[in-house]
């Protein structure tokens, strides 16, 4: 088990310099040890921190961000940064407002949501693919003032001003404000100068919504000190992330997991974070990759699946990839190897969650076990229990939980739940695992997704991985089905590779390859061929649309 990270809360000498006064120190690392020691003073914002660390190592000129429109540095950040969040201010919104932010992945998103909480704000950053009904409670839930959108979205939002009472503020990202405050407006009312409210390190700094799988969607809270804390821990405590990367994440700053990737990863190591607006497909991923060669690549394992199969994949060579990282869901080995043959690149695959912030277990550059999600990241402590809260035994299977210094503060608003899923200092992750005999941790579903088969627990991502492996086979979901004596046995959707046509010949020798594989009892007793699977915006398959 890893030791958990050491926090030291600084605080500020009578005397000092009066500047520290008002201006939160930054945090700083003891890479000497392992887990790093990472000290966050007292007196803390983490805008001010992201953005001070690259200024006052001279690293104003180098380039922070591209996007489809151009490029930005870090001066360019800073300034824009500093102008949204004085520009809120002269629109009268204070400190712990929310602005709820409903953008595309531009320069803008990172401007608003920095600028936000370098002014003592609490940017609350939501998916901008759910539905108007989903957004309305989002902004409802949250009290937001201000509410942050881009252009194309506009319309969906249109019905909610006016009625919610706590909105008193729209502002468009894009060329037609549609008759309201426009992103350049506020920029230009503000300031280039901007001191960073006097936050503590655990005061609330943003909010993320949860995907709502079970239920209404839960704003979940963190707090200032969690955002370098994933960055020294994980980017580059694990992946290494340094000033000379690029990195390109498919995954969108609106998620945990793209936010770490695109912004607090890259701002923490100096390094250029390219964005893409448009939804990821295989072609418009191959245009970035090849295109801006980007060095470390973040996807999820249907994307991976995708651009495997498509005829337009880059020669092996042509990236400048050193590093690719899956997340979302437990890779299947075959795609993890496929990509390593074609690219020459791995993939390390790991696991985070919007609770805990980004990843807690990850496979690594010289530790890598395919089917395996790793080992945990230092810095987090995990544990396997049973239903009962009870430790299981090495090899058997139970609920993964985290004990770490990123976990959210609470679920706002939703005391039950928040008491049911951060426990002291652990938290629920709501996923099985088993211990192997050399320490890795394999993936074994969601805890509502397991089988009871013949007595058996049954993973569904084990099935899946073995179907998976089959040539003919891009993507596969299993859930439980009733056969006709009522009990539960594994029932499989697949998605079949372009040129292949699914017939009962197939089904059975599909069949035959789970068999062959796994123990008998796991096979599929029905599959159906799908043209596509139904997935969130992240790419995670929604089994619960599958069962019937």
């Amino acid at each position: 088990m890893a030791a958990q990270s050491s926090l030291h809360a600084e605080t500020r000498e009578a005397g000092s310099n009066p500047l520290v006064e008002t201006v939160p120190s930054r945090s700083s690392v003891d890479h000497s040890v392992s887990p790093p020691i990472v000290r966050i003073p007292r007196d803390y914002n983490a805008a001010y921190d992201l953005l001070e660390r690259n200024l006052a190592a001279g690293g104003a000129a180098r380039i922070a961000y591209i996007d489809d429109a151009g490029q930005y540095s870090f001066g360019q950040l800073a300034e824009r940064v500093n102008r949204f969040g004085s520009g809120l201010q002269a629109m009268g919104l204070e400190m712990e407002h929310r602005v709820l932010l409903a953008l595309a992945d531009t320069i803008d998103f990172p401007t608003a949501f920095l600028g936000a909480i370098k002014a003592g704000m609490v940017p609350v950053a939501v998916n901008t693919l759910l539905a108007p009904k989903d957004h309305e409670y989002m902004l409802s839930d949250s009290r937001a003032r201000a509410l942050v959108v881009s252009e194309p979205l506009v319309p969906q939002f249109a019905p909610l001003v006016g009625k919610l009472p706590f909105l008193k503020h729209v502002i468009v990202s894009g060329s037609d404000a549609r008759g309201h405050l426009s992103f350049k407006d506020v920029l230009a009312r503000g300031k280039p100068e901007l001191a960073p409210a006097p936050t503590t390190c655990d005061d609330p700094c943003f909010w993320l919504y949860s995907s709502g799988s079970t239920g209404m969607p839960k704003g979940t809270v963190h707090v200032h000190s969690s955002l370098i804390l994933t960055a020294e821990l994980y980017a580059k405590g694990v992946l290494g992330c340094r000033e000379s990367d690029a990195v390109f994440s498919a995954a969108k700053l609106f998620f945990a997991y793209g936010l770490g990737n695109s912004l607090s990863f890259t701002l923490a190591a100096g390094a250029a974070a390219i964005l893409m607006a448009e939804r990821p497909t295989p072609a418009s991923v191959f245009k970035r990759l090849t295109e801006s060669k980007p060095t470390i690549f973040y996807g999820v394992p249907t994307l991976y699946a995708a651009m495997l199969a498509s005829p337009d994949f880059p020669k092996k060579g042509s990236l400048a990839l050193r590093l690719c990282v899956s997340a979302g869901e437990a890779l299947p080995p075959q795609i993890a190897k496929s990509w390593k043959e074609k690219t020459g690149v791995e993939i390390l695959d790991g696991i985070g969650s919007t609770e805990m912030l980004h990843i807690f277990l990850s496979n690594r550059p010289n530790d890598l076990r395919y089917g395996t999600t790793g080992k945990p990241v230092p810095g987090y402590e995990l544990r396997l229990v049973d239903e009962h809260g009870s430790p299981v035994k090495q090899g058997e299977m139970g609920e993964l939980q985290i004990s770490g210094p990123t976990s959210a503060a609470c679920y706002w608003n939703n005391r039950e739940k928040s008491r049911n899923t951060f426990m002291g200092g652990w938290t629920k992750s709501g996923d099985k695992y088993t211990l192997d005999r050399d320490g890795y941790y394999v993936y074994g579903g969601r805890s509502d997704d397991m089988l009871k088969v013949s007595g058996n627990w049954v993973s569904p991502s084990e099935v899946e991985a073995a179907l998976i492996s089959h040539e003919t086979v891009l993507e596969a979901a299993v859930v439980g089905a009733e056969d006709g004596n009522k009990l539960i046995k594994p029932k499989a959707f697949v998605v079949l590779k372009p040129g292949n046509s699914g017939d009962d010949a197939l089904k059975a020798a599909l069949q035959q390859h789970v068999k062959d594989k796994l123990a008998p009892y796991k096979y599929p007793r029905w599959i159906e061929f799908l043209p596509e699977l139904p997935k969130t915006a992240t790419g995670k398959i929604q089994r619960f649309k599958l069962r019937t």
